[in-house]
């Protein structure tokens, strides 16, 4: 029978944030907002990985399309 390793998990959960996060930076980064509020939404998803992200995906600003 074949264990779930918690590291390796962890490891997979984590690159799963770590793409989320660069996705939500390159949209905060292509928005049209100004550049006070690109970095005040840059720092709270890089200070605050999953959380930032959530509160990013639902409030924050977009890419231009």
């Amino acid at each position: 029978m074949t264990e779930l390793n918690m590291f390796e998990f962890s490891g997979i959960g984590g690159l799963i944030i770590l793409v989320l996060d660069v996705w939500a930076l390159l949209a905060i980064a292509g928005s049209n907002a100004t550049m006070g509020r690109k970095v005040l939404w840059a720092l709270l998803v890089i200070f605050a990985p999953v959380l930032g992200f959530i509160i990013w995906f639902f409030f924050g600003p977009r890419a231009q399309k």
